[in-house]
């Protein structure tokens, strides 16, 4: 072979080389927009009344989502059984979570009563589950995605299972869940997430699992399975989650928040009790918890925390 061949044969292997990864970005790019597009749903409000500014973030603003688990059944409007609320600080290069049970008793915003928490969507839909939320932490909520938890073993099954480590030893109908690491393909992780019942820690012990599995799908997503999976990934997100957070918006989280999701601090409230009212089952905050973890999202968030004097 001519010096002339080797030189067109090594240019044409390098285009190819440089030419598949960008083929494969530009395809990824323009399914993660498409797919951004069909989950975006604008709500009604532009800034959380609790904001005096809106969240800028080329900024590094630090800003606030609420994820809502919602069972969506055929003839129902459903409840939102996963309550978490995320805040990310990218200039403490950290995002803190809580899970609020979905029995807790507090005032729903919009319906002048007080009822279970999970029940403000059931009423009002994300406007009022939204607005029930702040009103509780005393917080603003910037953002809120919903997951259609009927759908969520297709996001699984998207990123081909996960893997877990579990703490609890149970079993469900044929379903058996021993301590340990385990593999969750899309039903047998929808089930795992669902008990409570004969967890000892009744919903406290559910959220640490959906909290184990929503990482599970974060970490097998990133991977180099999840991402040549993005199709099938893209697709299931778009039939299964809504938000109001654009793609521009996404972009610019990714670009800016990066550092921020690396380190994730839990927090959770155990100090409630539980309480019958009228032959109802709720779930009563702990005030002095429920002072202490607002202060701590507060401060994470930025904001002024006033402290009032006797």
């Amino acid at each position: 072979m001519n010096n002339k061949k080797k030189w067109i044969l090594a240019g044409g292997i390098s285009a190819v080389v440089v030419l598949i990864p960008t083929i494969w970005f530009v395809a990824f790019y323009k399914n993660a927009a498409s797919a951004v597009a069909e989950m975006h749903e604008p709500i009604e409000r532009e800034i959380s009344v609790k904001r005096e500014a809106e969240v800028v973030f080329k900024k590094q603003d630090p800003f606030s989502v609420l994820l809502l688990g919602v069972d969506e059944r055929e003839g129902d409007s459903g409840r939102s059984d996963t309550i978490v609320v995320m805040t990310v600080n990218p200039t403490q290069q950290s995002t803190k979570m809580v899970s609020i049970p979905r029995d807790t008793y507090t005032e729903i915003i919009g319906r002048d009563t007080k009822d279970k928490i999970n029940h403000a969507y059931a009423f009002g839909g994300t406007t009022m589950a939204l607005a029930s939320v702040e009103s509780l932490l005393d917080i603003p909520i910037d953002y809120i995605a919903t997951i259609n938890m009927e759908g969520f073993e297709s996001i699984i099954n998207a990123v081909d299972g996960i893997s877990i480590a579990n703490e609890l030893d149970f079993y469900v109908d044929d379903h058996v869940f021993p301590k340990g690491e385990i593999q969750l393909d899309g039903e047998s992780a929808l089930v795992y997430v669902r008990m409570r019942d004969e967890d000892p820690r009744g919903d406290f012990g559910r959220q640490d699992r959906q909290k184990k599995v929503i990482e599970g799908v974060l970490r097998k997503g990133a991977s180099l399975t999840g991402l040549m999976n993005y199709k099938s990934i893209f697709n299931a997100l778009g039939d299964n989650v809504r938000t109001n957070m654009t793609f521009d918006e996404m972009t610019d989280v990714q670009k800016n928040y990066r550092s921020a999701l690396g380190e994730v601090e839990q927090f959770h409230f155990q100090n409630g009790n539980g309480q019958r009212m009228n032959g109802i089952w709720y779930y009563l905050m702990n005030d002095a918890e429920l002072a202490e973890i607002s202060e701590a999202f507060k401060e994470h968030l930025g904001l002024e925390i006033v402290t009032s004097v006797d």
